[in-house]
């Protein structure tokens, strides 16, 4: 891209792929095998790596502000955040809430959580969100407490109509089936955060030690300040070709569009291939060429880990389960972080 500036601004020199973090918690991962530096990413892509949040966005201006207090003017701009976990009906919990996102800060956190109950004969954790993450963290924290705590109580909170929308029936059913197996008690119901636990919408109460917050996301409070066309959400409302509806200048992908063209399922799988496309087309927007669209296939390969090196594999009405998934998973996730760790053994 000759004859530009390019500029990386990022929360953390190091990003954490959370398709791995179910594992970590399980133990079958180090830190460092979760962990990207952007260092090296982006002075091979000759960028200018700003470690700042993002606070704010003036598309008419097309200007950022960052939080070093640094604001910086932009011609085009690629809108990859990712969103922020809505933990607002479990703020009471205090320092009892841990959220899964950013995922280094939930790392750290776990990790002092364990070192100061270390002694504690009795743990109960809880994780809030039916989605296939808080269904993989369930799984994972269960491996990881079991192990360490002569007892610990276990729990999954999500309303019924999430637990795993989105996925088929048979894997719903397989969820379950291995959450009651491992003794983990699932609470279908609403989840308010209270003084030493969380009081559901049916009535009961439940004790915890501990909430790890999968809720989904939201989107980031700037946007609504950001004069982008947005749906009733917050969330950037973009075509096929990821361009802003209202500011031809900004592009976006992840979980914080709205596509106006088709309905899009908030996931990783479309975030993640949803990325080429969002380079070739920030390129085309410099050289006047034709932009490509972001289609997604119409079936889609998940692997929902266990947590005990098994996994829950579907495509389309496919659905099994096996170490031999979890193999696979395991191969795809490792690979996945070594194209950025290892770039030049990948031809990068």
């Amino acid at each position: 891209m000759p004859g530009t500036e390019r500029w990386l601004v990022t929360s953390s020199r190091h990003t954490a792929y959370s398709g791995m973090l179910p594992g970590w918690l399980a133990g079958h991962y180090r830190a460092s095998d979760l962990l990207i530096d952007l260092g090296p990413l982006a002075e091979k892509a000759g960028a200018k790596l700003v470690v700042a949040d993002v606070v704010g966005l003036d598309a008419a201006r097309q200007t950022l502000s960052l939080s070093s207090g640094e604001e910086i003017g932009f011609d085009l701009l690629s809108l990859a955040t990712g969103g922020e976990t809505d933990i607002s009906s479990l703020a009471a919990l205090g320092d009892s809430l841990l959220s899964v996102r950013p995922v280094g800060a939930f790392m750290e956190r776990w990790s002092n959580f364990l070192d100061r109950n270390a002694l504690a004969s009795t743990i109960s954790i809880a994780v809030a969100g039916g989605g296939a993450a808080g269904v993989e963290l369930a799984l994972g924290a269960e491996v990881a407490i079991r192990r360490l705590f002569r007892n610990a109580r276990i729990s999954l909170v999500a309303p019924e109509d999430g637990f795993l929308s989105g996925h088929a029936p048979q894997v719903r059913k397989r969820a379950l089936a291995e959450l009651a197996r491992r003794g983990i008690a699932v609470h279908f119901a609403q989840a308010v955060g209270a003084e030493g636990g969380l009081l559901l919408s049916n009535g009961d109460f439940l004790p915890i030690d501990c909430v790890i917050a999968a809720t989904g996301s939201r989107p980031p409070r700037w946007l609504a300040g950001s004069g982008l066309a947005c749906n009733e959400a917050g969330l950037v409302a973009v075509g096929a070709d990821l361009r802003s509806i209202s500011h031809g200048s900004i592009f976006a992908a992840g979980d914080i569009i709205d596509r106006v063209d088709r309905s899009l399922e908030r996931s990783g799988v479309h975030a993640v291939k949803a990325g080429p496309v969002l380079a070739a087309n920030l390129r085309a927007a410099l050289s006047g060429a034709r932009r490509s669209q972001y289609q997604p296939r119409s079936r889609t390969l998940y692997l929902l880990a266990t947590g005990d090196k098994r996994a829950i594999v579907s495509w389309g009405r496919f659905v099994a389960v096996g170490h031999w998934a979890w193999r696979i998973k395991d191969w795809i996730d490792r690979y996945f972080v070594s194209r950025y760790t290892n770039p030049a053994r990948n031809g990068q």
